[in-house]
């Protein structure tokens, strides 16, 4: 469910307008898109606060012997909405209204202040049966609140957040998917609103994408299809060239059947047309491909001995069938660990093993079913007297199987050797969780010190905006300042509301230039901006991590802020020290200071100023203090009574100024009369819990190489740090993800591994071809590290996923391949013969099944999101291959005790 992403986000803006006209044509557009069909949520993002502010003399109160608190009644009783009932006239009953409340902020303005709490004091006073001379002076003049404060409405002070586009001031509009909606329909919905309300704007008012996920899902599932349609191409040709057209009709007629059948399967079972689940198709491919070229060519095999093509087709489907099912089965148990996964990783791919479950029993009907007929109408029968002798490539075959048998400890010394070679090098792989996102776009993420305004990190945020307006290769820039911005893209987590971060989104003209910009961009900041940390970084093609490094101390649930911070310091150092990171910080942010007025308690109730009067006269001084709610529509604006700009400057530079007026008096006292004194100290002003205990992270990026090598490098040194009782150390981040998603496929593993063993024992009514089976698989790590050291790509999550495809290709050839041997067993062949013999039978199919599929990945060659999986599959089933069609039968052989002579 992506309805909580907003993939859709605009920015409003508008030229010559002031914010509030550009709030009010943000409110309409936000009203129209709500509409539209497939939008399930359309939010504003950066909409200003509105208030009303009563500034007002803080003397002027005082003379009048007005307090704060008069107001508060007032307004309060002013604007409520009250219920007077109704009265019954005959046979009509009306409604009563007591009217009277607000309706513009001018009439706040022109209302009557009631009396102070002293006048009531004086009206009970004057109750009392007291001589006629004794009595107390009273104002009876009526206040009004204009003759005392000036009324303004506006939005609050200080700003809480603000965006701009291209450097103008925005507001933007942050849409949502309906949760199972088709994201590309929704987007072409939003287009067709856009053009008209475009139409009726006025000139000035524009709309602007910063992210529109639907053009990024078109374009990724376009190039994707477009790819698959290669890989379908690219084995119809190789099945052509090697088998000839006729058969390359009848596996291509196959292929496409089973595609199609999967497709109209995913739309019954409600699976969306995605990276993954597309991608679980060309996974699949090889394994697909092999079931039609099983039957297809068992049955070319069959017409060459002289078989009628009836029972040539019927034998070809059916005596393999158990076996090919059984293997098939296997191969689909292989992506259960995904599937079982309860990780965001597993979620994500969570489609692959229903996708790869689908397309491989269809293959398996389909190849049992309509591939027979498709080869009783287009497979020729050899010709009388044609050559039926063996290629030159089976007969280098047949002499190289036949060593490696008669040598068959040399043979696995060999392999043994090469598969700790491989094991040894597959240490010096890099390691990935995710690829980087293929967007035309990034983040640049700006944090200031802790304490600073939202002004100060405008500013800053503006610097960057010139640098990037000057670029041409950048198409646009949106800045959000004070809080991250809409999560248009799920693996990305949204920071926090603060004044002292803001970020920027960076669209660039094409996904190639996003690199080059990042390298220019990167050492231009640091010196640039100082006054902040600069962090630039681009999206994920996956479940990702805000920050890919993060060592997390923790101590019990009252831990010294103080020894947390001096652990957190010490982790720094020590990223600091290493050049493979960058952009380090803890996630308590810097100490901030604070005005600390001591309240000396004697002075105080001898004063009758308490610390609730300090903190008032303070709110009062600066932001305001909250005296009542104005009622416009259906919002609350809140009423803030404030000093007037003059008294708040001179309070800002002399606090000592500062008059305190205590509850029930009209008479103010000095701040410095009932404090102690007035400091500035520091304080810690972000306290994490992780787990319902207190703990700091510290965080970094790695700095020209992956995470685990920086992981590596400093790991033993943050384990060292000296940690005091009941604290202790954790690897989250990246680290941890990437631990978790693995760790999570072992629930997975173990029935899946299970059902995997169980079939190819019941196959072969055995346990030792169960051995042989599954004892090949592991070599498979020698093409895998080879493939990868040498196009130096990282072992990612998706590279895990190409090395389950190819285990699952690897167990299947494996178990036609010994169903073969029993079938010449059956026919009372000698057990060297009939080993060799299914060797060389099943030679020409699994060949050409794993040359479509090396040949079928290519295409995948050139998108970063697939090369590794690529890459894992062609270099791996290459040399997979060569152990499953040698190391199977010498397997085979020294389990059952098979001889071979050296003549």
């Amino acid at each position: 469910d992506f309805s909580f992403v907003y993939g859709f986000v605009l920015a409003v803006t508008g030229d010559g307008y002031s914010y509030s006209e550009l709030e009010d044509y943000v409110k309409s557009i936000r009203k129209e898109l709500s509409l539209v069909d497939g939008v399930s949520r359309v939010e504003p993002w950066g909409l200003q606060t509105k208030a009303i502010y009563l500034d007002v003399s803080e003397q002027k109160l005082l003379d009048l012997g007005v307090s704060a608190q008069d107001f508060v009644s007032t307004l309060n009783l002013q604007n409520q909405v009250l219920n007077a009932g109704a009265l019954e006239i005959n046979d009509r009953r009306l409604r009563i209204a007591a009217d009277g409340q607000f309706e513009s902020p001018k009439d706040i303005g022109n209302l009557k202040l009631r009396p102070t709490f002293q006048d009531r004091i004086r009206d009970a006073i004057d109750a009392l049966p007291l001589p006629a001379n004794v009595g107390l002076d009273r104002n009876v003049d009526v206040i009004r609140v204009q003759d005392i404060a000036e009324v303004k409405e506006g939005y609050i002070e200080p700003k809480i957040s603000e965006m701009r586009y291209n450097g103008m001031p925005a507001i933007g509009i942050s849409i949502a998917n309906i949760s199972g909606g088709n994201i590309v329909d929704t987007g072409k919905n939003l287009e067709l609103a856009i053009d008209e309300i475009t139409a009726r704007l006025p000139v000035g008012i524009e709309l602007h994408k910063v992210a529109w996920q639907s053009e990024l899902v078109t374009s990724a599932i376009d190039t994707f299809v477009i790819s698959l349609a290669e890989a379908v191409l690219i084995v119809l040709v190789v099945v052509a060239i090697f088998m000839g057209l006729r058969m390359g009709l009848i596996i291509g007629g196959s292929l496409i059947l089973t595609i199609l059948a999967t497709f109209i399967c995913m739309v019954v079972l409600g699976i969306d047309l995605q990276r993954v689940s597309l991608g679980a198709l060309v996974i699949a491919l090889g394994m697909m491909v092999d079931n039609a070229i099983v039957v297809a060519d068992g049955m070319s095999v069959r017409l060459k001995k002289g078989m009628g093509r009836v029972q040539a087709a019927v034998e070809a489907a059916s005596q393999p069938s158990i076996a090919l099912f059984g293997a098939t089965i296997v191969a689909v148990m292989a992506f259960f660990p995904i599937f079982a996964s309860s990780t965001a990783s597993g979620e994500y791919a969570g489609s692959l093993f229903v996708v790869v479950g689908l397309s491989l029993i269809l293959s398996w009907i389909i190849a049992m079913t309509i591939t027979p007929l498709l080869c009783l109408d287009i497979v020729k029968a050899p010709k009388a007297g044609a050559d039926a002798s063996e290629s030159i490539l089976l007969r280098y075959f047949r002499s190289i199987l036949k060593a490696c048998l008669k040598r068959r400890v040399l043979t696995c010394l060999v392999m043994f050797g090469l598969l700790g070679g491989a094991l040894y090098g597959f240490g010096s792989v890099n390691r990935l969780f995710f690829t980087d996102a293929t967007r035309a776009q990034f983040m640049i993420d700006i944090w200031a010190d802790e304490g600073t305004t939202i002004n100060k990190t405008s500013q800053l945020t503006k610097r960057i905006e010139d640098k990037l307006s000057k670029d041409d290769r950048v198409a646009a820039v949106a800045s959000f300042i004070g809080a991250g911005g809409p999560r248009f893209y799920l693996p990305v987590d949204p920071e926090f509301p603060n004044a002292s971060y803001a970020q920027v989104v960076v669209n660039t003209k094409t996904l190639e230039i996003v690199d080059d910009i990042i390298a220019d961009i990167e050492p231009w900041v640091e010196t640039a901006i100082p006054e902040a940390m600069v962090r630039v970084r681009k999206y994920t093609a996956g479940p990702g991590n805000t920050w890919p490094f993060e060592a997390r101390f923790s101590g019990p649930a009252n831990a010294d802020l103080g020894v947390l911070r001096n652990l957190a310091e010490q982790g720094m150092d020590i990223l600091r020290s290493s050049p493979s990171a960058k952009d380090i910080r803890t996630d308590m942010r810097n100490r901030a200071s604070k005005i600390v007025a001591k309240y000396d308690q004697v002075t105080g109730v001898w004063s009758g100023a308490s610390r609730a009067d300090i903190a008032r006269a303070f709110q009062f001084s600066y932001d305001g203090m909250p005296i009542g709610l104005y009622r416009e529509n259906d919002d609350l604006m809140p009423i803030l009574l404030r000093r007037t700009e003059e008294e708040r400057q001179a309070i800002a530079n002399n606090i000592d100024l500062l008059q305190v007026t205590p509850a029930f008096s009209n008479k103010s006292t000095p701040l410095s009369s009932i404090t102690e004194e007035i400091v500035l100290e520091m304080e810690d002003p972000t306290i994490v819990r992780w787990n319902r205990r207190r703990s700091v992270a510290v965080q970094a990026s790695p700095n020209g190489v992956t995470l685990p090598a920086l992981v590596d490098e400093v790991r033993e040194k943050f384990e060292n740090i000296e940690l005091p009782a009941g604290y202790k150390l954790e690897w989250r981040g990246e680290t941890y993800s990437t631990a978790d998603a693995q760790g999570s496929l072992k629930p997975g593993a173990a029935p899946a591994l299970i059902i995997m063993v169980f079939i190819v024992v019941a196959l072969f009514n055995a346990f030792r071809p169960a051995i042989v089976v599954f004892a090949v698989v592991p070599f498979a790590t020698i093409g895998i590290t080879a493939g990868l050291l040498y196009f130096d790509q990282p072992f990612s999550f998706m590279a895990l996923l190409g090395a389950m495809s190819l285990v699952g290709l690897m167990i299947k050839n494996a178990i036609v391949l010994l169903e073969e041997v029993q079938v010449n067993l059956s026919k009372g062949m000698e057990k060297s013969d009939a080993l060799v013999e299914a060797a060389v039978s099943r030679f020409s199919p699994v060949l050409l099944g794993a040359a479509t599929t090396i040949l079928g990945v290519l295409p995948l060659m050139g998108d970063i999101f697939w090369v590794a999986m690529a890459i894992t599959i062609a270099v791996g089933l290459t040399f997979g291959t060569i152990v499953t069609m040698l190391l199977v039968p010498v397997f085979y052989a020294l389990l059952h005790g098979i001889r071979f002579s050296h003549q």
